[in-house]
C-alpha cells in the first residue's frame, strides 16, 4: 500500500507527501522509569448508538479499557477521567463514575497497573455554585465516589470554585477542607486558563508569583495529603520555580506540554515527573525515552522524545482546550480505535490544515506506528475535507 498522502498547506495549495518516520518497537515487558509517569487517558465514542453526542455521548467501553491496557503495557500510570477524556466538554460526571468504576476494576486484573482518578466538582454548573460551601460539597461527592471504588485521587480545578471565591483564602478553606478529610495522599492539580478559559483567577490572582504563595500556602499545611502537585501553564521557567520551593517529599509532576522533555530530564538538581495528555499520543515514543533515561542514556532519551515535542506544540495550539482533538486523532490513525469521532463531536473542533500539520509532525517523530493504516485514514479524511 502506497504511502502518499495529499496534504494541504495553510497557503490552500496541496501537497503530495510521502511518509519518512520508522515505527517505535515495543519492549517485551513494561519497563521500568526512574520517572512517575501518567499518562492522561482519552475515551473512544461509540458512533452507532442511538444518543445524542453533544449532551450525553455514547462511549465504547471496550475500546476504551483496550487502549487503557496499551497505556500500561508500556509502562505508564495512569491519570483517568481527567481533562484529556473530555470531563467537562463531553464527558459528564455520570459519564467519568462509569470510567473510573471501570477503569478501577480493569486495573485490578492487570499484575502492577496503577492509575489515579480525577476528582472535580463538574456536577455542580456555574449557576448553581452559590457558596464555598456548594463546591466543598461537591468536591466530597467525587472524592467520596473514587474512595469507595478503591482509587486514589487527583483533585482538578474546579471552575464552580473559579466562580465563587473571592480571595486566596477561600481556596485555601475549601482545599484544606478536603485535604483534611481525603482517605489518601493526592495529587494537586494546577491547570492553566490556557486550558479551560473559566480558570481564569483561580487561587485568587492572576499574578504567577500571587498564585504560587497560595498554592505553597496549601501545601505547606497539609503536606502530609499531598503526593505532589501538576502544574499545567505552559511555562518552564514557572514549573521550574515550583519544583525549587516545594516542600520535601512533594513531588512536581509536568503538564507542560510544550516543555516536557527538558523538565523530565531535569537540570542536575530538580526534576520533573510527568502527568500528561500528550503521552496518550506518543505513548510508544514517551517509553521508549524513559526506559533509556532510566538506564542513563541521555541520548536515547533526547532523540526519542524531543522530536515528539513539535508535534505536542502542534496539538496544544491555541485554542489550547481543543488538543483533546489531536490526541484522538492520532489513536485513530494508529489502529486503537475505528472512526475519528469523539464526544461532543470535538473532531470538528481542529480543521483540515491542523490535522495535516499533526500528521506530518507525527510522521517525523515515528509517531505513526502502522504507516500504511495512517496513511489510507488520512488520505479518507482529506477526501472528506475536499482534498483531492
Amino acid at each position: 500500500m502506497a504511502k502518499v498522502v495529499k496534504l494541504p498547506r495553510v497557503d490552500r495549495s496541496v501537497e503530495t507527501y510521502a511518509l519518512v518516520g520508522t515505527p517505535t518497537e515495543r519492549p517485551e515487558a513494561a519497563p521500568v522509569f526512574n520517572r512517575i509517569a501518567y499518562a492522561a487517558a482519552h475515551v473512544v465514542a461509540d458512533p452507532w448508538a442511538d444518543a445524542n453526542p453533544w449532551n450525553s455521548p455514547a462511549i465504547d467501553w471496550d475500546a476504551t479499557m483496550a487502549f487503557r491496557h496499551h497505556l500500561w503495557s508500556l509502562g505508564f500510570k495512569i491519570a483517568e477521567a481527567m481533562d484529556t477524556s473530555q470531563r467537562g466538554m463531553g464527558l459528564d460526571w455520570a459519564g467519568a463514575q462509569e470510567l473510573i468504576r471501570r477503569s478501577l476494576a480493569e486495573a485490578r486484573t492487570i499484575a502492577g497497573a496503577d492509575l489515579a482518578c480525577g476528582a472535580g466538582t463538574d456536577q455542580l454548573s456555574r449557576q448553581d455554585a452559590r457558596s464555598l460551601d456548594d463546591v466543598i460539597a461537591a468536591y466530597e461527592e467525587q472524592f467520596g465516589f473514587i474512595e469507595k471504588h478503591g482509587g486514589r485521587t487527583i483533585m482538578m480545578a474546579s471552575r464552580a470554585l473559579a466562580h465563587v471565591a473571592r480571595s486566596p483564602d477561600d481556596y485555601r478553606k475549601v482545599y484544606g477542607r478536603i485535604l483534611g478529610q481525603a482517605r489518601n495522599k493526592v495529587v494537586l492539580h494546577w491547570l492553566g486558563d490556557m486550558f479551560d478559559p473559566e480558570l481564569t483567577g483561580y487561587w485568587g490572582s492572576e499574578r504567577f508569583e500571587d498564585t504560587l504563595e497560595t498554592v505553597l500556602s496549601i501545601i505547606a499545611e497539609h503536606k502530609d495529603k499531598v503526593e505532589g502537585i501538576k502544574i499545567s501553564l505552559l511555562d518552564q521557567a514557572c514549573e521550574i520555580e515550583l519544583r525549587r520551593r516545594l516542600p520535601e517529599g512533594v513531588i512536581c509532576f509536568t503538564g507542560d506540554d510544550f516543555n516536557y522533555a527538558a523538565l523530565i530530564e531535569g537540570d542536575g538538581t530538580h526534576h520533573s515527573h510527568a502527568l500528561l495528555g500528550i503521552f496518550d499520543a506518543v505513548a510508544p515514543q514517551a517509553s521508549k525515552a524513559l526506559a533509556a533515561l532510566a538506564k542513563g542514556d541521555l541520548a536515547t532519551f533526547r532523540g526519542t522524545i524531543e522530536p515528539t515535542v513539535p508535534l505536542s506544540r502542534k496539538i496544544f495550539e491555541a485554542p489550547t482546550q481543543y488538543y483533546k482533538a489531536g490526541v484522538v486523532f492520532l489513536a485513530w490513525l494508529n489502529g486503537h480505535q475505528s472512526h475519528f469521532t469523539m464526544p461532543a463531536g470535538m473532531q470538528s473542533a481542529r480543521g483540515a490544515v491542523h490535522y495535516a500539520d499533526v500528521f506530518r509532525l507525527a510522521d517525523q517523530a515515528n509517531v505513526l506506528d502502522r504507516p500504511e493504516l495512517a496513511a489510507a485514514r488520512m488520505a479518507a479524511l482529506m477526501t472528506q475535507y475536499g482534498v483531492g
